[in-house]
């Protein structure tokens, strides 16, 4: 669709993307809430690379081209901030931590953050990595079953508060797991919400709650660390300073070690589910796996050393962040009038970019919907374009943890699936909830046998 504008008084053609019409004032809505996964899908596949549809009025920019996304988050990204919607979504929770956080000052704290991130810092944490999965390992039992989504988020949590923040949050388990699950139910209700952001829903007061409880572990993290420095992150927050002398607030380093707390839990365990799930129905994958681990590891705990000639292993989780990406879309939102494949983007449009739609894509993908970590050759791997493939975003926004994320998730199947195979117990097809991450609604039912 083509109209003329007039801005400042010259004539100027906005070229709108195609997409479905929608109902009057919901526009998109009930269709996307009913199945948003396959609305996704379908907008990519019946639209091309850009698509445009409504929601209560609110226009939304779908990307679906690996060189349209290039172009938003890395050639562009500066004229692509956060918005409007994601700040609504996740500052109540993350305050102006780094995901949420814009221009000059997010780029502070990239600086101050970023070197506990780097590469030989992060190899530093496998140990703590081991040390927390065998902990896991000895008190599964052999016949029992297990939510395993259930038992990750424990796992993944407790390995980045001993390696990040150098404290055990083994009694805040549950205050964490419960609190997570009203932050995230509340997302998966955000665009649905019609009301004006200061109306006292009761999602805002569940979401109110469950942010005082998270605050409640984080603080006492935060003045632990205060009185008695380690070598982690929070003590580095603590004592850090930029260029100018100025370090960080109490009140700044809470959003960070919220940030780090949940969104560095969250995806890696949720990776995990889904490897278990997808090696539990394709034995043949999970063979090939085992005898590459008998090979290389004999039984001992993974090395940093030795997790990086686990090549198979590589492409398990590759393939497993393909088909199930553990943050299925993002969004942001245009501070400039843009163009993106012959398109006009409208100054303050939303923008949205899914890598679930976009992984699954045939024109990128041999039989796109097949779990087939062999796909990942280096030829294949040349021919892709490059950002098909991208479940830690990309550019300067790309995620500052996807190194020890990948690490973690390496060294907890290597250790956990020398001792034990996962009997799928639950359905084979995953019911998943749209919010933040793509978490699945009913349990993951897995029963735990022990391998000779």
């Amino acid at each position: 669709m083509a109209e003329s504008t007039s801005e400042s008084g010259t004539e100027t053609e906005v070229v709108r993307p195609p997409g479905p019409s929608g109902k009057p004032v919901v526009g998109s809505l009930v269709e996307y809430t009913r199945d948003p996964y396959g609305f996704v899908e379908r907008l990519a596949r019946e639209y091309g690379d850009l698509a445009h549809y409504e929601v209560l009025g609110t226009p939304f920019y779908q990307v679906n081209s690996p060189e349209g996304i290039e172009h938003v988050l890395v050639q562009n990204n500066q004229n692509y901030v956060k918005g409007e919607l994601f700040q609504e979504s996740l500052g109540p929770v993350l305050g102006n931590g780094l995901l949420n956080s814009e221009g000059e000052f997010w780029r502070r704290q990239r600086r101050l953050i970023g070197p506990a991130f780097e590469p030989d810092r992060i190899a530093e944490y496998a140990e703590t990595m081991v040390e927390r999965t065998e902990e896991t390992a000895v008190r599964w039992r052999d016949g029992s079953v297990r939510d395993v989504n259930d038992d990750m988020m424990e796992l993944t949590l407790a390995i980045v508060a001993d390696a990040l923040f150098g404290v055990d949050v083994g009694r805040d388990v549950d205050t964490v797991a419960d609190s997570l699950e009203v932050v995230m139910n509340y997302q998966e209700g955000v665009s649905a919400d019609v009301l004006p952001v200061d109306v006292p829903t009761p999602g805002k007061i569940r979401l109110r709650r469950a942010v005082d409880d998270l605050e409640d572990v984080v603080y006492r993290i935060v003045d632990e660390r205060a009185r008695d420095p380690g070598d982690d992150v929070v003590s580095r927050m603590l004592a850090v300073e930029d260029e100018t002398g100025r370090g960080m607030s109490r009140d700044q380093i809470r959003d960070e070690v919220m940030t780090l707390l949940l969104a560095g839990h969250e995806t890696t365990a949720l990776a995990l589910t889904y490897t278990f799930f997808l090696l539990a129905q394709h034995p043949e994958v999970e063979r090939r796996l085992l005898d590459e681990l008998d090979e290389t590891l004999g039984g001992d705990p993974p090395t940093v050393e030795q997790v990086r000639e686990l090549p198979y292993l590589d492409t398990v989780v590759e393939e497993s962040m393909r088909l199930y990406p553990p943050v299925p879309g993002i969004v942001r939102e245009a501070t400039a009038r843009d163009e993106i494949a012959g398109y006009t983007i409208p100054e303050g449009a939303t923008v949205s970019i899914n890598q679930w739609s976009v992984h699954r894509d045939p024109r990128f993908y041999d039989d796109p919907m097949a779990f087939r970590p062999d796909r990942w050759t280096d030829e294949m791997r040349e021919e892709l374009p490059r950002l098909a493939y991208f479940p830690f975003s990309a550019g300067p926004r790309r995620c500052v943890g996807d190194r020890f994320a990948m690490l973690e998730a390496k060294v907890v199947l290597a250790t956990l699936l020398q001792r034990y195979h996962l009997e799928l117990v639950s359905s084979p097809e995953l019911d998943l909830v749209a919010t933040i991450t793509a978490r699945p609604r009913n349990p993951v039912q897995m029963r735990v046998h022990e391998r000779a």
